[in-house]
């Protein structure tokens, strides 16, 4: 029995990262399904309610509309140009490119198929489109998910590395949590956003990573 339990966890260990992509789909495909039924979902209440009890307020207003910004078009964009001049390895700069634009449209199209109206009973700011999935943090989670691998997997440096890591994750999960707080998306559509890039990203780094090139040394 011994042996089983750490064959198992072995082959859990080695196989890791399609089992989250297992269910981050299943996930996303249940909470979709709902959407789909038109249904508001209790975490989407829950959701609100705990944020609005435990932050809502005129100091952190300003605060969820600043942070809102960095999983917007205009700042990705910029960033994803700036990147592209910077970094010398210009495969890896394109990669950059080819997944904002790919989570992009993979976010319309769900939208587009899904036509989840925004909530309008508490809304802090004006937002237009759909829903479902959150586009802010569904590309948030692509874009900064994927700059969270490509440091891991270049960055030398350990604190350095970790440091990036845990302001970039933070940065994702505020994004998320600002689009709840402004009352432009239920909890379901951050949370729905966030699974389906999570799998997404495991695919697209398995792929993309065939096509760049090392940089050890550079």
């Amino acid at each position: 029995m011994k042996l089983k339990g750490v064959e198992i966890k072995q082959y859990i260990i080695a196989n890791l990262k399609w089992i989250v992509l297992f269910l981050g789909i299943v996930g996303f495909l249940a909470l979709a399904e709902n959407v789909w039924n038109k249904e508001i979902m209790t975490a989407d209440i829950l959701g609100y309610k705990i944020i609005s009890t435990i932050l809502i307020s005129s100091f952190m207003t300003p605060i969820a509309k600043f942070i809102t910004n960095f999983g917007g078009a205009l700042f990705l964009i910029s960033l994803t140009i700036i990147l592209l001049i910077l970094i010398k390895n210009k495969k890896i700069g394109i990669s950059i490119c080819l997944n904002l634009l790919i989570a992009t449209i993979l976010n319309i199209l769900l939208k587009n198929i899904l036509q989840r109206p925004r909530p309008t009973e508490y809304r802090l700011i004006d937002e237009s489109g759909y829903s479902f999935p959150s586009g802010h943090s569904m590309v948030s989670m692509a874009f900064y998910g994927f700059l969270i691998y490509l440091i891991y997997k270049y960055v030398k440096n350990s604190k350095l590395k970790w440091t990036l890591i845990i302001i970039l994750s933070t940065l994702i999960f505020s994004i998320g949590i600002s689009r709840i707080y402004l009352g432009v998306h239920y909890t379901s559509d951050v949370l729905g956003g966030f699974l389906i890039s999570i799998s997404y990203l495991i695919i697209y780094t398995r792929i993309i990573k065939k096509f760049i090139i090392d940089v050890k040394g550079k």
